[in-house]
């Protein structure tokens, strides 16, 4: 059974050196889980291929622009294509509002079913729990209040012989305090805005470097590291991963279209 990442945007801030804003969807055997929704995401999915009304849960780590800016236009198209099927949003409780305002001005009344989740932005927190799968929400640290999101497996199919997970920790400060909500997973992906020489910069805009993201993988104990979210100043984000795997060998980079098997 499918357990597996589609990178939709991997760079930060603005689109840039052909890399879109961030967005990741997960297919955790058959079920479509989208994590942020950069400008842009709905080109993305449908380039990839990637049905929209085969997503039930859209998961927003925070809200700065380029990792959410593209989801009212989502939304939107799921209802002109005729969505029916109920949508599940988890995000900070000010985009209910963000949204409802949205719909309010462009007189929209969605033909589907759409059901928020105000996160609890400052704990570990179950969110989601299904037969197959279970979901929990941490605190990361940044200049405002963001989430890191943690998928793990459930009572996997016989063929597989350990239960998957995958992590997702976007804009955030160096922090080890999430090492006890990431441990062990089979993929983390963590952001990496810079390159080391810039480790300062990195820390006062709450952001971390590729170095940083690969000694937090290395703490945790996971199996792989997907970094991304790469500022737009590195057209080449090759010398990214080299620091990466200077710390971390089983370090790889996000690339719009990759997929990783977990």
């Amino acid at each position: 059974m499918n357990f597996s990442l589609t990178v939709l945007g991997s760079n930060a801030a603005i689109p840039a050196n052909n890399r879109n804003l961030s967005a990741h969807l997960l297919n955790a055997n058959e079920r479509f889980f989208l994590i942020d929704c950069g400008e842009g995401t709905q080109f993305q999915l449908r380039k990839y291929h990637i049905s929209f009304q085969r997503i039930r849960h859209i998961f927003i780590s925070h809200l700065h622009g380029d990792h959410f800016f593209g989801l009212i236009g989502l939304l939107n198209s799921m209802h002109l294509l005729g969505r029916k099927e109920e949508l599940h949003v988890y995000a900070p409780a000010m985009l209910n509002e963000i949204i409802n305002i949205q719909m309010e001005v462009s007189q929209t009344t969605l033909n589907y079913p759409f059901i928020f989740h105000p996160l609890c932005m400052d704990q570990f927190d179950l969110i989601l729990e299904h037969e197959r799968i279970s979901v929990h929400s941490f605190p990361l640290l940044h200049s405002i209040p963001a989430c890191g999101f943690v998928f793990r497996e459930k009572n996997p199919p016989r063929k597989v012989s350990v239960a998957r997970s995958y992590a997702y920790c976007s804009d955030t400060r160096y922090s080890e305090a999430i090492i006890p909500y990431i441990r062990e997973v089979g993929l983390l992906y963590h952001e990496a805005t810079f390159m080391q020489n810039l480790a300062a910069a990195a820390a006062e805009k709450f952001h971390s470097t590729a170095i940083e993201a690969a000694t937090i993988a290395s703490k945790a104990h996971v199996k792989k590291l997907l970094i991304g979210h790469f500022s737009a100043r590195y057209e080449d984000i090759g010398p990214l991963l080299a620091e990466a795997r200077s710390v971390f060998s089983e370090s790889y980079a996000a690339g719009e279209g990759i997929i990783v098997d977990i």
